[in-house]
């Protein structure tokens, strides 16, 4: 029990987090009242149930059932506010039932992150950040809770994630915050630690970027990526690219139906900024699977942008979701 109670111990933490967070492409997002609300609930529920099961508040947030009690305020908030859409399927009773809690949440399913990031602390990108303390001589070790380390422990130790996509952010070639070579040490190191590949990698192309495109048959070849990841919107001079154009789209597809690598994932939505802003649109999607329909296209963020609800169709509404 003390290694229970050491990091957390008077228990408010919640097993389910709720939070306002980034994968450092975009800003965090304020928390909505729904969210404060059932973060709220899910508190209050906890000392309670907590005290009718005669277990410390921490030891139940740490038990299934505390996960349970936590689900069901959220589905209670979510009704109450009027929010449509999926549900946590978890009976009533789990929250003071650990076999009903065991048979609702203790699954086997199979569970594939297709994007995960980490990046390498200290490396090029951060000597070439826009800021004044990019460049002075500072202790960066706080900074290694993003490395490969972490990673390693947070996704194949500390989870039930199966198997994950590494995955890469756009950048110039100088200034990878990971280049392929960590990545593969890194899939090589979870390999010899698992004695299975679980981990896959992503090979990043921005065909808008000098010689990425010229890159792709040893990304293919001597990698081994699994897939290509992109980013339309980003370029080396802030100019995006649209899926069908034909100086880069177009050869980017046709290079990957050549390699035998047909599944091409990109970002889509989540804006960078106004620069290029048409370009994070999905308006390129359609025409570029109709023309070739063997190639898978994955649409990372479905085009979402914060602040944007999706509506009905409307061809007059040409914005995130709906794009």
């Amino acid at each position: 029990m003390s290694n229970i109670t050491g990091t957390d111990p008077s228990g408010q933490r919640l097993p389910i987090k709720l939070d306002s967070t980034s994968n450092g492409e975009f800003a965090p997002l304020p928390l909505s009242t729904a969210n404060h609300a059932a973060n709220q609930l899910a508190q209050e529920n906890a000392s309670t149930n907590a005290r009718r099961l005669h277990l410390g508040r921490r030891a139940f947030m740490v038990s299934l059932c505390g996960a349970a009690s936590t689900l069901l305020a959220f589905n209670k908030v979510n009704a109450a506010f009027g929010k449509h859409g999926g549900y946590f399927d978890v009976p009533a009773d789990a929250a003071l039932d650990p076999q009903l809690a065991q048979a609702a949440l203790d699954g086997t399913e199979f569970i594939f992150d297709v994007q995960g990031h980490y990046v390498r602390p200290g490396g090029a990108q951060a000597l070439k950040a826009r800021c004044t303390v990019a460049h002075e001589n500072l202790d960066r070790d706080y900074m290694h809770c993003i490395g490969a380390d972490q990673f390693i422990k947070d996704v194949f130790l500390d989870s039930d994630t199966d198997m994950m996509v590494l995955s890469f952010v756009p950048s110039q070639r100088d200034a990878e915050p990971l280049s392929i070579e960590e990545a593969d040490a890194t899939r090589q190191i979870i390999e010899d630690m698992q004695g299975s590949p679980r981990l896959l990698l992503h090979g990043r192309v921005n065909p808008n970027q000098d010689g990425d495109l010229q890159a792709m048959d040893e990304l293919a070849e001597r990698w081994q990526v699994s897939a290509w990841k992109t980013y339309t919107q980003w370029g080396p001079h802030g100019q995006g690219f649209f899926m069908t154009d034909e100086n880069s789209g177009i050869p980017f597809v046709e290079n990957a139906r050549r390699l035998g690598i047909k599944n091409i994932c990109i970002h889509k939505g989540i804006p960078f900024g106004q620069e290029s802003y048409q370009h994070s649109l999905c308006d390129d999607i359609g025409p570029i699977a109709r023309q070739f329909p063997d190639v898978n296209f994955l649409i990372y963020h479905s085009g979402w942008v914060p602040g944007k609800a999706e509506g009905p169709y409307d061809p007059q509404h040409n914005e995130g979701l709906d794009s």
